[in-house]
């Protein structure tokens, strides 16, 4: 077996290990990228990228058939399901490619393919050929699909984010399982491109909202398109022909049954922590099976082993993986070399769903009746520009202290992602509405909405 040392060994080369092993390295120290396959990150590969691919196309179908609202008359639109999921494999393996280009120019030795297993909190071995010796450590396997149990059985006619992208056409009909980001963005592409589509989920909301008024808006305008159940409960799930057969209960108690070629499951991903030996490594584990660690710094109790990205399972989003690789990998080469970890703040968290209307979530989460806060709301339907493009659905709502100082905010409705943006560097900024209101914003655009809810706090504090 191969002998190596390193001071720090980063397991997975995803865009959290990937920036572990780029932090640790410009730290100084020496280090390894250990990884299992198949690689490319999951964003690139079969998240965030190969999804976007598709809303698009299902942007272009829906911007054709709706066209008449500005007396544009378009006629026989015809989507090309090949076609579709061929561009979308054609740009998402080049989005993967430049990940491997990457990799690729790393120093001879610093990858290393296989399997990572800890024998104890100062090694590990790599499938049967290779034993590293290491003064820490990063876990960043990133995750894999939830596959609930009463799926199990239907083999290839289940669909997961992992395997959508690579079936040759659209199928005729799809149920979904799960109404979160990715359920519904790929449900609403999905029927777009002219599949049938049922969702069953067993909550009361869409897309992560939270704050009653926007969820019920949500429910109204995604159900409006597609077959939506919420509050309902998965009793079996078989094969059944060429197809699958659910027999599910919905919020009522009614026994219903839906009939689809395929299934996807869309209720979470976990992450991949199965096999790596952390008992060996002396890490301690929450109920979860993940290992209990520092939110700051990213280290875990009871070794010299860092986690970041979807391995941790706090905030599985790009943006968030890369910035706790690169605290992870920094954080490594200082236990490396006995000095102090960093323990920056979190960022203001930040989720968003690309679906048509956006959905996004900012800072401090909804609370009902929670004391001292005010809150500013926005309708949509009546806001100018949002009424020019014919967009003019959802609303929004910002909260923030008796201060005025901003808090959070959920919302719904055209282009927020940019207003999301905003709001979130305001949060993370330490700004009140007062303050963000008297900066400017340009006539006409959807970001004159903030001023209307900015508005609202601040006569509400001057009444209060």
């Amino acid at each position: 077996m191969n002998e190596q040392t390193c001071d720090v060994a980063v397991i997975g080369a995803g865009t959290a290990g990937i920036a572990a092993y780029r932090a640790a390295t410009e730290a100084g120290a020496s280090a390894v990228l250990i990884e299992r396959g198949p690689g490319g990150t999951t964003c690139a590969r079969v998240g965030c990228m190969p999804s976007k691919l598709l809303i698009a196309a299902a942007k272009a179908a829906h911007a054709a058939r709706s066209a008449d609202l500005f007396g544009i008359r378009v006629s026989g639109v015809a989507v090309d399901g090949r076609a579709v999921l061929e561009r979308v494999r054609a740009e998402r393996d080049r989005f993967v490619g430049s990940v491997f280009d990457g990799l690729d120019a790393l120093p001879e030795g610093a990858r290393i393919a296989g399997t990572a297993r800890f024998r104890d909190g100062r090694s590990l071995t790599v499938d049967d050929h290779t034993r590293i010796a290491f003064e820490a450590a990063v876990i960043a396997t990133g995750s894999s699909p939830n596959i609930p149990k009463p799926l199990h059985g239907l083999g290839d006619r289940l669909l997961t984010t992992d395997t959508l992208f690579e079936i040759p056409d659209l199928p005729g009909s799809l149920a979904v399982l799960g109404a979160g980001a990715v359920g519904i963005e790929i449900a609403q592409a999905m029927t777009r491109l002219g599949v049938r589509v049922t969702v069953i989920d067993s909550g009361d909301t869409v897309a992560g909202l939270s704050e009653p008024d926007l969820a019920r808006q949500a429910a109204a305008i995604f159900g409006a398109e597609l077959d939506l159940h919420l509050g309902a409960r998965l009793d079996s799930a078989t094969r059944d022909g060429d197809g699958v057969r659910l027999a599910w209960t919905d919020r009522h108690g009614h026994a219903q049954v839906t009939q689809a070629e395929r299934m996807l499951a869309a209720t979470g991903r976990a992450p991949n922590l199965d096999g790596l030996g952390l008992d060996a490594a002396g890490l301690r584990l929450g109920e979860d099976g993940v290992p209990k660690f520092d939110r700051r710094s990213l280290v875990c109790a009871g070794a010299p082993i860092l986690i970041a990205g979807d391995a941790d399972g706090w905030r599985p989003v790009l943006h968030e993986a890369s910035r706790q690789g690169g605290i992870a990998g920094a954080n490594a080469a200082a236990l490396a070399a006995s000095c102090a970890v960093a323990k920056p703040e979190p960022w203001t968290s930040l989720a968003m769903v690309f679906t048509d209307p956006q959905v996004a979530v900012v800072g401090a989460p909804y609370e009902a009746d929670a004391p001292g806060r005010v809150t500013g709301t926005v309708d949509f339907a009546d806001q100018g520009r949002a009424r020019v493009d014919g967009a003019n659905r959802g609303g929004l709502q910002i909260w923030a202290d008796r201060d005025g100082t901003l808090l959070g905010a959920e919302m719904i409705g055209p282009a927020v992602e940019h207003l999301a943006h905003l709001l979130t560097h305001a949060i993370a900024d330490g700004k009140t509405a007062a303050t963000v209101l008297s900066q400017p914003i340009y006539h006409p655009t959807v970001e004159e909405g903030f001023s209307t809810a900015l508005s609202e706090i601040t006569h509400r504090m001057c009444r209060s």
